[in-house]
């Protein structure tokens, strides 16, 4: 939900248009500061950054982003095995230039995407190479016994751009680019993407690797802090994340990781997990989607809706269960001007019910020049965790 100042909005953050009374008046009574979340020289995407906000460096446990996902998936890893986001995307042509037209392939259903996947993995799948179904456009292939040492371009990264010198590369990258373009000639015809262009929709007419890594080494939250909980997320990632993190994973009718996800009831189902755990990570990716799309209007949205549905149904309802602590963050910045992801420091804010983040010179509300002027700054994101719990 972080960002920039923006023409459009008269020089103002998507976050300072935002009615968001709930985080205002959190801020106003707790602690506002800014928080690296990316440590320098990583990636500033979502698996890096969640990390931080759980609680964990990154730099002792990362090994890439769709080991977590797995996790999530219930695919287990050997120790020799490489996991691969797989994207299902749509590539076009651009003044004779081979672009990523989509990085989603128009957001594509989790029923039509399962059918593709499935076909894949019935045309392409070995002993070695493996594809699993996740949802919407997020995918799962291992390589058992792989490689891991390519590099890759996020495909969000480059909406719009030429695809060329983003593909794979490095030892091994051959073995993957057979395998995509395998999978261009198979997808052309698939009939999932002729019913979807007959109704105008884009196709998932490609298949894009990236976020490889092997599975990591991870205390879990109870061996950290002594605390049992629980995530809730629409995104694989982030349930992965919280199964290393020895969480529940709690499933939320319609919660999808878009504007229209449920809001209130990723709070409502927090509350009740509540009842029972010490601890609960709620990720909601709606405001991520928008600047992923360059959606001005969706993206305050998206914002106000958080703060509304989530934040507040979990703060009125905290308020009846006793002494309670709320951390409020963002990731990682998405500037919609960018449309990707940045390494900047994002605000947050520290609550508790008994008064322990209040600040000397309290800020009037929650945006990233109020985080700024704070003059709290944490050079590791996983300090958040550590003030959270007083550790």
């Amino acid at each position: 939900m972080a960002d920039e100042p923006m023409p459009e909005l008269d020089g103002k953050t998507p976050l300072q248009c935002a009615h968001t009374p709930y985080m205002d008046r959190l801020a106003r009574e707790g602690e506002v500061g800014l928080a690296q979340t990316i440590p320098e020289g990583y990636p500033p995407g979502s698996d890096v950054a969640n990390l931080s906000v759980f609680g964990y460096d990154p730099t002792s446990c990362y090994s890439g982003r769709s080991p977590l996902e797995a996790a999530s998936m219930g695919v287990s890893l050997g120790a020799e095995d490489v996991s691969f986001r797989l994207n299902l995307v749509t590539l076009g042509q651009n003044d004779g230039h081979e672009t990523m037209e989509d990085f989603s392939a128009g957001h594509i259903s989790t029923e039509e995407a399962r059918a593709i996947v499935l076909s894949l993995q019935d045309e392409l799948g070995t002993e070695q190479f493996q594809f699993y179904p996740g949802v919407s456009y997020r995918h799962l292939l291992v390589w058992r016994g792989g490689l891991d040492g390519m590099e890759f371009t996020p495909p969000h990264d480059i909406t719009g751009q030429p695809v060329q010198g983003r593909l794979p590369r490095g030892e091994g990258a051959d073995i993957l680019l057979t395998l995509m373009e395998r999978a261009r000639k198979m997808l052309a015809c698939h009939p999932v993407n002729e019913r979807r262009k007959a109704e105008g929709k884009r196709p998932a007419n490609a298949m894009w690797l990236w976020g490889q890594g092997r599975a990591p080494k991870m205390a879990t939250m109870q061996e950290r802090f002594g605390l049992s909980g629980a995530v809730i997320s629409a995104v694989d990632l982030i349930k992965g994340i919280g199964i290393y993190a020895g969480l529940d994973v709690i499933e939320v009718p319609g919660a999808t990781g878009y504007i229209d996800t449920n809001y209130r009831g990723k709070g409502e189902y927090a509350l009740q997990a509540l009842k029972t755990r010490d601890y609960v990570y709620i990720h909601v990716e709606a405001p991520d989607e928008a600047s992923h799309g360059g959606l001005v209007q969706e993206k305050i949205k998206a914002i106000e809706s958080f703060d509304e549905l989530v934040v507040g149904t979990v703060f009125e309802g905290l308020r009846s269960m006793g002494d309670f602590r709320l951390l409020v963050a963002p990731d990682h910045p998405t500037p919609l001007r960018l449309m990707t992801h940045t390494d900047k420091p994002v605000p947050f804010i520290l609550y508790g019910s008994q008064g322990e983040f209040r600040m000397s010179q309290p800020v009037t509300g929650y945006d990233e020049d109020a985080a700024a002027s704070s003059g709290l700054f944490l050079a590791h994101g996983y300090q958040l965790m550590e003030k959270l719990v007083g550790k």
